[in-house]
């Protein structure tokens, strides 16, 4: 069957009502990506702009007291794995490929929430600074993020062409990475205290 941009810039649009409602985030919280599927960007490919759909994994273990983080490349900085939307992948098995990408972890699979709910457990839109020699301007990701649990006895084995390095963090070091995923995991009783 082949990918239709409009089926997923609806698809997408019903991810972020039904995520707006559950978490009671306000509409204008995610005004550009709206802007873009009411003009009917196409969302899905990285080489859209202002902005393009991306997906990540808040990776924890088994007794949610832990979040894997990787430390980006291009961004200098500890995040949670992730990266670009691949059609015609759903958001969620994207999310959990980045996620097998980037740390090299095999045994790792999507929280059964998620299935339950239908929902991800957090959508953020950020900025993305310019990369001349990538020929990519400022411009927003839309990171639709899942819950994936990771099994303990596997051993990191991160893909350095991609990232710097990967380590398991307390939880709470996600504050500074993904607030908002870290006040839903608390919300829905995820983070052990």
């Amino acid at each position: 069957m082949a990918f239709d941009p409009a089926a997923f810039r609806r698809h997408v649009l019903t991810v972020l009502d039904d995520h707006a409602q559950a978490f009671g985030i306000p509409a204008d919280h995610h005004a550009v990506l709206r802007g873009q599927i009411a003009d009917g960007d196409d969302i899905h490919s990285r080489k859209t702009f202002p902005g393009h759909v991306t997906t990540s994994a808040i990776v924890l273990d088994t007794e949610g007291r832990r979040t894997l983080l990787i430390r980006h490349r291009a961004l200098e900085r500890w995040l949670q794995p992730g990266g670009h939307y691949e059609a015609p992948q759903s958001l969620a098995a994207s999310a959990l490929r980045e996620a097998v990408e980037e740390t090299g972890l095999s045994r790792l699979s999507l929280d059964p929430w998620h299935e339950a709910s239908n929902l991800p457990i957090d959508i953020d839109s950020h900025f993305i600074p310019a990369r001349p020699s990538r020929d990519e301007p400022e411009h927003w990701h839309h990171d639709i993020r899942y819950i994936v649990r990771a099994m303990p006895e596997d051993g990191l084995r991160p893909d350095l062409a991609e990232v710097e390095g990967a380590e398991w963090r307390d939880l709470a070091d996600l504050e500074d990475v993904a607030p908002r995923a870290l006040r839903n995991l608390k919300q829905l009783g995820f983070a052990a205290t």
